[in-house]
C-alpha cells in the first residue's frame, strides 16, 4: 500500500500565522515552493498561503505585504492528511476539496506536503489525468 507519507515532500515548513506576507515570500522563494502551511500559535494548521493568494488577495489590491499577516490570508477549513493513509484517501481527499496541495500531518505535527508534481512523480498515468480532470473540470451555469 502506498501512502501519503511514501509520496509527499519532506521538509515542509509552516509560516506562523502573526508572519507577515513579504516574510512568507521570502520563505517561499528561500524553500522553492508555491505554498506555505499556516500555523496558529500551538502549531496547529489554520490554512495554506500560496503565492497567488500573496499577489491577487494582497499587492493587486494594493495592500502593503509587509503589514498583511498569513493569517489575515487563512480562509476556510484548512484540509489535511494522516502520514499513513493510503494514497486513495490522499486522492479523494484533493479531488472532493477541489485542492492542489495537501498538508501531511504526523503525530499532530507537520511532516510534508502533497503537491501535484509529487502525484505526478508517484501515481499511473490514469491516476493522475482522473484526478486533474475532477480538480480542474468547470462547472457550467444555466
Amino acid at each position: 500500500m502506498t501512502t501519503a507519507g511514501d509520496i509527499m515532500h519532506r521538509g515542509a515548513q509552516w509560516i506562523p500565522a502573526h508572519e507577515t506576507l513579504d516574510r512568507a515570500a521570502q520563505l517561499m522563494r528561500e524553500l522553492n515552493v508555491g505554498a506555505l502551511p499556516i500555523s496558529d500559535e500551538n502549531e496547529r494548521l489554520c490554512g495554506i498561503l500560496t503565492d497567488r493568494d500573496i499577489v491577487v488577495g494582497c499587492v493587486a489590491l494594493g495592500h502593503d505585504p509587509a503589514r498583511v499577516t498569513a493569517g489575515d490570508m487563512a480562509k476556510g477549513t484548512p484540509r489535511w492528511i494522516e502520514a499513513d493513509a493510503d494514497v486513495g484517501e490522499v486522492l479523494h481527499e484533493m479531488r472532493e476539496h477541489r485542492i492542489r496541495r495537501l498538508p501531511v500531518i504526523q503525530d499532530k505535527r507537520l511532516v510534508g506536503m502533497i503537491s501535484e508534481a509529487d502525484l505526478a512523480r508517484h501515481l499511473a498515468k490514469d491516476q493522475i489525468a482522473s484526478w486533474a480532470q475532477s480538480v480542474y473540470a468547470t462547472t457550467t451555469m444555466h
